[in-house]
């Protein structure tokens, strides 16, 4: 899929938590097709300790705005200063990047769980959006620290059926979303995941068990983003691939994930 820089006009920047920022961004021309899964490199303007563009998974692409979301998480200076952006602010922006999840191919009798924890639900609402298009009802589970820390509930809501655990039993079920009783009462034919990497290991391990394909969206420490300088090589049954170029989604059986 074709790449393109360019410089996107920030439409709104929404304060969504003490360390999320929900920002929409637009261009003059139509913005180019993306998928679920993809992510975008964006660079850090007025930062003197920032070099790197920051990756960003791409949150939801509103066509009929013309916007690309990006929810992001208030983790160092880069993303610090990326959180100040305002209304009118110029942002260069490299997308769309790497490659997205694998869709199904007939929407008859497919019934997908989207697992999404902390930041990484941000690429589930895109996913939860065109499987919902493709007139596919999608299910998901979404964990995090406390109920302050669960994002965008309202979106999700619009799209399918939501469950949720917190570490500290806020909202939801308490524990981890491995935990959840829908994974006992329900049946999934599909699961798709992203978060941190302990949290995917448990899906991904729970998938194995139980013979449901399984897709991660891998989240290694990446810098070019189009696979040159080979920071973020992932150890695959085809040997090491970039996760900025071959991933960032990889079905379980290509990882040699001990699980």
């Amino acid at each position: 899929m074709k790449k393109y820089i360019l410089d996107l006009v920030v439409t709104q920047n929404i304060r969504l938590h003490a360390n999320y920022v929900l920002i929409k961004m637009t261009h003059a021309n139509p913005l180019p097709e993306m998928v679920p899964g993809q992510f975008a490199e964006i660079r850090i303007d007025g930062s003197q300790s920032t070099y790197l563009r920051r990756p960003i998974s791409i949150n939801s692409v509103d066509k009929a705005a013309n916007e690309v979301w990006f929810l992001v998480q208030l983790v160092g200076d880069g993303t610090r200063q990326l959180a100040t952006v305002k209304e009118g602010d110029v942002v260069n922006v490299v997308l769309p990047l790497g490659n997205g999840y694998t869709l199904p191919q007939e929407a008859a009798a497919v019934k997908p769980l989207l697992v999404g924890g902390g930041v990484g639900t941000a690429p589930m609402l895109m996913l939860g959006s065109t499987l919902a298009k493709m007139g596919i009802k999608p299910t998901f589970l979404l964990g995090a620290r406390s109920a302050n820390d669960l994002l965008q509930l309202e979106e999700f809501q619009k799209l399918g059926d939501v469950y949720t655990t917190t570490e500290d039993g806020s909202m939801g079920e308490k524990g981890y979303v491995t935990q959840h009783s829908v994974l006992g009462n329900q049946k999934f034919d599909m699961i798709y995941t992203c978060g941190p990497k302990p949290m995917m290991m448990s899906v991904a391990k729970y998938a194995a068990a139980n013979e449901i394909e399984c897709e991660v969206s891998l989240e290694n420490k990446m810098a070019c983003g189009v696979g040159a300088c080979l920071c973020c090589v992932e150890n695959t049954d085809e040997g090491h691939l970039c996760v900025c170029k071959d991933g960032p989604v990889f079905n379980i059986k290509k990882l040699l994930w001990q699980i």
